[in-house]
């Protein structure tokens, strides 16, 4: 019986695994840059807001309604502003995008001879090089070009709506921590309970967001935890510098 075990080396020979083992992070860029800097906006600004006010000599009311009215102004600016920054990035994208589809339509062949050349500067010698140009541009030619030349990818595209909307939801979740610890604390003790119930918040949330990332879990939950201290510490100066009881 003859053997039917393909030789090596032909393409009958590689094996495309039905599961893909390997886990990136990177397509996760875009959506945990947005709810990280929410949530950690969220708990640092409004703890500081109460935090601050509280050390005023505020009554427990003013200071409920000031961390209220910081979660309902911070939502609406984190989602404005990351709405316009990301936005700003997707009108780039676009207009190389359409700047490298009309030079495709009026220059094929030297698209075909750029693609070709990026190709050997990544260490495919010429002729191959040449041969996967043809076929990826026969393929889909704008997205090899976004991809190789540009470095835009579906993956890692802007996505404006996206980033808004996890920016405002991320920030109400981390602010609600604060504001519960007013709610929940006796009127004389809201800034220690606050500054305690702010600072965990902050090690979860920076532990959460270095797994999520692939960084280290203690050296991300220090370096959130850290700067919201800081934070929370140059709030309550300006609080009982002023000493105001509104």
């Amino acid at each position: 019986m003859a053997d039917r075990t393909p030789a090596p080396g032909t393409a009958r020979s590689l094996q495309v695994p039905t599961r893909h083992s390997e886990s990136h992070r990177s397509g996760r860029v875009g959506w945990l840059r947005a709810a990280v800097l929410g949530a950690n906006d969220g708990i640092v600004s409004v703890s500081g807001l109460v935090v601050g006010v509280a050390a005023s000599g505020a009554p427990h009311s003013a200071v409920l309604m000031s961390g209220i009215a910081g979660i309902v102004a911070g939502a609406m600016s984190m989602a404005a502003g990351e709405y316009v920054s990301v936005q700003s990035q997707a009108d780039t994208e676009n207009a190389d995008l359409a700047i490298e589809r009309r030079e495709l339509d009026t220059q094929p062949q030297y698209e075909l001879n750029e693609l070709t050349h990026i190709y050997v500067r990544r260490g495919l010698e010429p002729e191959l090089a040449r041969r996967v140009a043809e076929q990826l541009t026969a393929h889909d030619a704008l997205a090899a070009h976004a991809r190789d030349e540009l470095g835009i990818t579906d993956t890692l595209r802007a996505r404006p709506v996206q980033a808004a909307l996890t920016s405002a939801a991320a920030f109400t979740s981390g602010a609600l921590l604060p504001l519960a610890a007013v709610l929940l604390s006796p009127p004389e003790s809201v800034q220690s309970v606050t500054i305690v119930v702010t600072l965990a918040a902050l090690f979860v949330s920076g532990a959460l967001a270095a797994r999520a990332g692939g960084a280290p879990l203690l050296r991300g939950a220090v370096r959130v935890a850290f700067w919201g201290a800081l934070a929370m510490a140059a709030s309550s100066l300006v609080g009982r510098l002023f000493d105001v009881a509104v």
